[in-house]
């Protein structure tokens, strides 16, 4: 069974939950772990976890739970993991923090899609599930909401320099999210009245002192003008200190920001385009998307209209060379590029992906990139043109001036190959995918 990865997490928004609680494993890890599955397995409605993963995996039960954190343990206490791969998907991440002064049970979840909580049905279920844990596990502060969202508010920083965060912790609301569980001491700190009358869907004083608040129905709909005048007014509520017409801009333009945008990419590097988004976090990838919309990459220039003549006295030699210089690539990328060894334009674009999402011409010395990064992809594009267009090498003594002709063009691949390696934005400048395309449009 296959486990999510953050990779996977990443491709659509989820519903987010970070809990820390107080654990207390005096009477047994067993009995104080039984609490946390009853709410998980009582609440999670549609997506229960289905898999438990410590040194190896195993279908959910109660027994796997407790061998997998006897599996995972060691002097300070265990992680497990727990997930589920169907629709939703789940990713639930258990730490019991055994050995320290104050044992502690963290949890970090993710539900995707978060459009699962678009009912208030599942949305009950799930505050319902962390109402039970917070009762059994005193937390000093947690929290769920939107990852996509979570990811403009600058968390756990809020806007202040690593020091002063580290010493202070969340003491204030500096931002509130869907759900909020608020400790003793931050009720303290804003007012227990102040904060049993915040206006929003639900306020509820817990029998250990701690609050919970959930702004809205429904998870799901966090962006919606009314959910965001709502969080907006329970922020200020909270903190009398901010302007309420401020913070509700500054929603605004958060939502504004996750409004979907459709990709509109040139044609030439879209095949390479469309698989950049997913790289950047959620919150980003809108904004990303417009930019890419509006990139256009340079017209390739790396070609003649009248091959200069071979000035090469043993032909074979030479192309041998090039074979030697183009399967030494395939050697060294064939297993994160699989597709190298067809030489297609599939695998420019697979090559124009890994060398950008690698950071490859930065990883490396320009010695290492000039020595041999660059005359190996430089004879490799030279051999994708030969043939999958039909073009013909035109071999010279010196390498970057040896040209592929395909049609009435001749083309200069190690002159591409090394503009294409000087920085990772000339990976989509120079991309090889455009320069594959280009002279397609030459075939005879």
């Amino acid at each position: 069974m296959k486990t999510l990865t953050l990779h996977d997490l990443n491709k659509a928004d989820c519903l987010r939950l970070f809990y820390d609680g107080a654990f207390n494993p005096r009477d047994g890890v067993e009995s104080e772990v039984a609490p946390f599955l009853d709410a998980l397995e009582k609440y999670a409605d549609g997506w229960v976890p289905t898999l438990v993963k410590a040194k190896r995996s195993r279908k959910y039960s109660r027994d796997a739970v407790l061998r997998a954190i006897d599996e995972r343990r060691d002097a300070y206490g265990s992680s497990i993991g727990l997930f589920r791969s169907e629709s939703p998907g789940v990713s639930l991440s258990l730490t019991l923090g055994l050995t320290q002064e104050e044992p502690d049970l963290s949890v970090s979840l993710n539900v995707q899609p978060i459009s699962f909580f678009a009912q208030e049905e599942a949305s009950r279920g799930f505050v319902a599930m962390v109402r039970a844990w917070a009762s059994r596990y005193p937390s000093h502060y947690a929290a769920a909401h939107s990852s996509a969202d979570w990811g403009f508010t600058d968390d756990p920083a809020f806007g202040r320099d690593d020091e002063t965060w580290k010493r202070d912790g969340f003491d204030k609301v500096y931002e509130l999210f869907w759900l909020n569980i608020f400790g003793p001491k931050l009720v303290e700190t804003v007012g227990r009245e102040r904060m049993l009358s915040t206006p929003a869907h639900l306020v509820e004083e817990l029998p250990n002192g701690s609050v919970l608040l959930v702004l809205w129905p429904t998870a799901a709909e966090f962006a919606s003008e009314e959910a965001r005048v709502a969080q907006a007014r329970a922020h200020v509520h909270l903190r009398p200190d901010l302007d309420f017409d401020t913070v509700l801009r500054t929603l605004r333009e958060r939502s504004a920001a996750l409004v979907p945008v459709e990709p509109r990419f040139h044609p030439d590097v879209a095949p390479l385009l469309t698989r950049l988004p997913d790289e950047f976090a959620i919150s980003e990838r809108q904004r990303k998307i417009a930019e890419l919309n509006a990139f256009r990459p340079p017209v390739p220039e790396e070609w003649l209209p009248v091959a200069h003549p071979s000035d090469v006295a043993n032909p074979e030699r030479v192309l041998e060379s090039y074979g030697d210089l183009s399967e030494g690539l395939v050697a060294v990328l064939h297993t994160d590029v699989p597709s190298i060894m067809k030489e297609t334009p599939e695998s420019l674009t697979d090559l124009d992906f890994h060398f950008w999402k690698t950071h490859f011409p930065e990883r490396y010395t320009r010695d290492v990139l000039d020595g041999h990064t660059i005359p190996a992809l430089g004879a490799y594009l030279g051999d994708v043109l030969v043939r999958r267009l039909g073009g013909t090498w035109v071999l010279r003594q010196k390498m970057e001036e040896s040209q592929v002709r395909v049609g009435k063009r001749v083309w200069l691949p190690f002159l591409r190959a090394r503009r294409y390696m000087q920085s990772r934005q000339a990976l989509l400048n120079y991309s090889l995918t455009q320069f594959f395309h280009e002279a397609e449009r030459y075939r005879p």
